[in-house]
């Protein structure tokens, strides 16, 4: 199946708020990223506002005509937001506050009341949903009884056996992967996805509905510029 490349742009948010202007601006960014060919843009807003601000999200809701997918843990807050502004997906990330970038997914059976609640005022609004999961098969099975639509697989780990050169650790993907999609959940992976591991990752993960990639493509876009790195990530994709 075509995979579709979201792209998640809060690295662009911390260089505009490096300088406290409007530069670079973050919704122009986000459609030039959609007219290179992106299918989606995430966002991730935290409470402290660090990179993306809540208004930017209010502000990309107005521009963005692929998918959008907003990340967050489902506090008051960040509820109300993504209500009131029903983007095509949000993915339930369990970061707390002072969390730098997210490293672990959701205890889907100790938070299992918890996440039918969330999950439920959302698809009730008409917002797919997804949860951010590690690989543990128990966990998986544990998310589809929440009513969500999709995993999205915490790929770090994966990303990191690649880098030294164990490609058997694709293997714990592959297999939560093929149990999610048994279950009748749509699949998404995201963390530590770059141009030197996507093809790979792409190739032993069956059903790859979607990506989400920020930090490395954004980096990878200072020497190749963003434009073509957009389009690497798209043909590695296919």
């Amino acid at each position: 199946m075509m995979t579709k490349l979201s792209v998640n742009v809060n690295k662009i948010a911390t260089l505009r708020n490096s300088r406290g202007g409007d530069v670079p601006n973050l919704v122009k960014v986000a459609s030039d990223i959609e007219s290179f060919g992106a299918e989606g843009i995430t966002i991730h807003p935290r409470p402290d506002e660090r990179h993306i601000r809540y208004q930017d999200a209010y502000d990309l809701k107005e521009t963005v005509t692929t998918e959008y997918n907003i990340e967050g843990n489902p506090i008051p807050k960040f509820m109300e937001m993504v209500l009131k502004i029903k983007p095509t997906q949000v993915t339930l990330v369990p970061d707390s506050v002072d969390t730098l970038t997210s490293n672990a997914g959701w205890d889907t059976i100790t938070n299992q009341a918890y996440l039918k609640e969330v999950v439920s005022e959302f698809k009730n609004a008409g917002i797919r949903t997804s949860i951010f999961i590690d690989t543990d098969l128990k966990l998986i099975e544990a998310v589809a009884k929440t009513g969500a639509d999709r995993i999205e697989l915490y790929t770090e780990e994966f990303a990191t056996q690649f880098d030294l050169g164990n490609k058997n650790g694709v293997k714990p993907y592959t297999e939560a992967a093929i149990l999610a999609y048994d279950l009748g959940l749509g699949i998404n992976a995201g963390h530590d996805l770059s141009l030197d591991n996507i093809k790979f990752f792409k190739e032993n993960i069956p059903n790859l509905a979607e990506v989400s990639i920020g930090h490395a493509l954004i980096s990878e876009s200072l020497y190749l510029g963003l434009e073509n790195v957009v389009n690497m990530y798209l043909h590695r994709l296919k």
